[in-house]
């Protein structure tokens, strides 16, 4: 007879804040308001896809989603940490995902300032993850974040480990990637940075679709110059964005709507 796993639920955690320094409780926060955030705006994939974000500290620990509870469920207290080789290292009645584990150990092993990385696989952005071209320099969100998106080809489900140095290579130095045939991803220093990359390219993604879907005649490409300069004023703003303007809102509107991400 299979073996049932025991249903679980956001407040089988406990309340971790006793458990970890004050640090760690205030990226929990942000990263379960990530989640909400993601679940808010449709981008979720039931209990599929993964935000993470590193803790401070030499070891390289990081926070991700129980793999067994919905974005919507998600709290400070119930994220898992877990190190390097996928352990957790608090005692957790959660499980995690292998294929997220893959994915996100690579990026923060390889990129010290990645601390916040966001993978999800929304149909905009797995259908322009699908198009030859990748992302067009059709709108100003696209020419915004154009230049900073690397690619990656797929290789099957992301559950061996030896992808993770291509993952690591393709991303290079920029900040958001297409997951070819596959989804998106936007890194950050904070959370606040990669969740306003990934606004973008998925806004991106979802205008192109919707621009294609009228057919390529009817195109209106920008003129000549305009997607560099477009491109030089993201990189310039992003982090203000972010970090200082965007994020600050962000958090509000779910204090207002689904506060409960912050027990």
């Amino acid at each position: 007879m299979a073996t049932m796993l025991k249903p679980v639920s956001a407040a089988d955690a406990g309340d971790m804040r006793p458990r970890v320094s004050a640090a760690e409780w205030a990226l929990r926060v942000d990263l379960a308001c990530a989640y909400r955030l993601v679940a808010h705006h449709g981008w979720d994939d039931m209990i599929f896809t993964h935000l993470s974000v590193r803790v401070p500290g030499p070891e390289h620990h990081f926070l991700i989603n129980p793999y067994n509870l919905m974005f919507d469920e998600i709290t400070a207290s119930s994220l898992v940490k877990i190190d390097l080789d996928g352990n957790a290292v608090l005692e957790t009645p959660y499980l995690t995902n292998p294929a997220g584990f893959t994915i996100h150990s690579a990026i923060h092993m390889g990129r010290e300032d990645a601390h916040a990385v966001m993978h999800v696989h929304t149909p905009c952005g797995q259908a322009v993850s699908a198009q030859a071209d990748g992302l067009l320099p059709l709108t100003q969100t696209a020419m915004l974040i154009c230049d900073d998106i690397a690619y990656h080809h797929y290789e099957g489900v992301a559950v061996d480990l030896d992808e993770r140095e291509r993952l690591v290579a393709d991303l290079g130095r920029k900040n958001a990637m297409i997951l070819r045939n596959h989804g998106t991803l936007a890194v950050g220093e904070t959370v606040a940075e990669a969740f306003i990359r990934l606004y973008y390219l998925e806004r991106a993604c979802e205008a192109q679709i919707h621009a294609l879907a009228g057919g390529v005649a009817l195109i209106n490409h920008p003129p000549q110059g305009t997607p560099e300069k477009t491109a030089e004023q993201g990189a310039a703003g992003l982090k203000i964005l972010g970090n200082m303007l965007a994020w600050p809102a962000l958090r509000r509107k779910m204090d207002r709507v689904d506060a409960g991400y912050q027990l």
